[in-house]
């Protein structure tokens, strides 16, 4: 069986009142179209084509996902859309048909809708609502679905009805296409809708089998601001409890935001308000502390963040302690048994094994070797205002509080800088260098004195 997507993604989403497209706006920190397609690939079809409309070009940057593209210039309606993206689709395929603003379908729905299609068989996906305001219903005669009637052409009875049409068919190619050849815009809107090919296919003898989803969330459009945070918590949540699942400790599940993915070991414990965007990776007994954000970056068996750390991009081995405060920039590569400490900034910087930066030190573009101290206040001066220059430290050396590193430069093995220097020229190794000025003490000195 050869599959082949279509996704409507052509509407303005005139109620998120934004000139974002509304399948642009982000759920989880990628788009509601990046998600249908993420899972939509997951089937492995032929081809997945993608029908644009409103900010088209905006669409096609954002989206990298290796599909076709087809262009609905006038908004007529749903099979008019549908029309739009048969390019290439053959009689005996079978088509599924998706929309790029509802997000959440599993790919085992959409699955399950492929299995039951056949040459005599339309898969739909409905689902039943306590409130189905806004939703086609389905119409059934003796239990067998017969139609669907959009919500503005329906009557009082048949608004009553709790089964609502969810949008997503699976059918054959050729089926599908001489029925939309079929559907005219004799209706309240106007427009040439999907639905009407449900009641063509019925007269034609085919039938029409409902798919159900596992939760009736997998069928929730976005189409205004408020539904969108809507999903965004129920998605949340959906994945704060996949953690938990493996092993993982949420000091409060409704506190944490992943936009990417995560993968955890056991007896991870995570505190409120932690965000993990990319692709982060935590290992075993991994402790992280309240306000961090984590993007990129993987963590190792053992290590603990402390409070309102940034992460991005970084590696931190095992045993290793960082924060709180302490920001980790690209390129930084944290070896087992490390110490960053509060306010201090790392970038492009390799920290050895048992080394320590434990207050209020930026250290960019080093290599800093094992065992080495690093005193508060001290700085690699990587940056001559054109070009960066690499510092090298080797190991077992000290380096004093408030100190200099003017790169390039490098502080041999079991070096001591004291305090208060400015190093511009190499330090040899087991030596100490000093650049500290004579203190001068002033006798009878007045302090001045503020003028009345």
């Amino acid at each position: 069986m050869t599959t082949r997507l279509i996704v409507l993604a052509a509407g303005k989403g005139t109620r998120m009142k934004s000139s974002m497209p509304k399948v642009l706006h982000r759920l989880a920190g990628k788009p509601l179209l990046g998600h249908v397609l993420d899972t939509g690939m997951q089937l492995e079809p032929a081809s997945i084509t993608v029908v644009i409309g409103h900010g088209a070009e905006q669409v096609q940057q954002c989206i990298t996902h290796p599909v076709r593209w087809a262009l609905q210039r006038e908004q007529l309606g749903t099979g008019h859309a549908v029309r739009q993206g048969m390019e290439g689709i053959e009689d005996d395929d079978t088509v599924l048909i998706t929309y790029g603003d509802v997000p959440l379908t599993r790919a085992a729905t959409y699955q399950a809708l492929l299995d039951v299609c056949d040459e005599h068989t339309i898969g739909l996906l409905t689902v039943m609502m306590d409130d189905p305001t806004g939703y086609g219903r389905i119409l059934r005669e003796g239990g067998a679905i017969v139609g669907v009637v959009e919500q503005k052409d329906a009557t009082v009875d048949q608004l009553g009805i709790p089964e609502v049409n969810a949008g997503v068919v699976a059918i054959k190619g050729g089926s599908l296409r001489d029925l939309l050849g079929r559907i005219d815009d004799d209706n309240a809107q106007g427009e040439y809708y999907l639905t009407d090919i449900h009641d063509l296919a019925v007269r034609d003898g085919l039938r029409i089998v409902a798919v159900h989803p596992a939760d009736s969330w997998e069928v929730d459009g976005v189409n205004s601001r408020s539904q969108l945070a809507r999903l965004e918590r129920l998605h949340q949540q959906h994945l704060a409890e996949g953690l938990m699942d493996e092993g993982v400790t949420l000091a409060d599940p409704a506190r944490i935001d992943i936009r990417g993915s995560l993968k955890t070991g056991t007896d991870v414990t995570i505190d409120v308000n932690c965000v993990f965007e990319g692709d982060c990776i935590i290992g075993s007994h991994v402790t992280i502390g309240p306000n961090c954000h984590l993007s990129g970056s993987t963590i190792a068996d053992g290590s603990t963040l402390l409070a309102n750390c940034i992460l991005d991009d970084a590696q931190v081995g095992s045993d290793a302690h960082i924060g709180p405060f302490a920001r980790l920039r690209p390129g930084t590569r944290v070896a087992s048994g490390s110490r960053i400490g509060n306010f201090v900034e790392t970038k492009n910087a390799i920290i050895g094994e048992g080394s320590k930066i434990n207050h209020l030190s930026y250290v960019g573009d080093a290599d800093v070797g094992r065992n080495v101290n690093v005193g508060a206040g001290t700085i690699t001066c990587n940056y001559d205002g054109a070009n960066k220059h690499r510092t090298i430290i080797g190991d077992n050396v000290f380096i004093g509080s408030n100190s200099a590193l003017v790169a390039p430069v490098t502080v041999s093995d079991g070096a001591t800088v004291g305090a208060g220097s400015t190093i511009t020229r190499n330090v040899p190794a087991d030596r100490l260098s000093l650049t500290r000025a004579k203190q001068t003490d002033i006798d009878n000195w007045s302090r001045p004195v503020k003028k009345k």
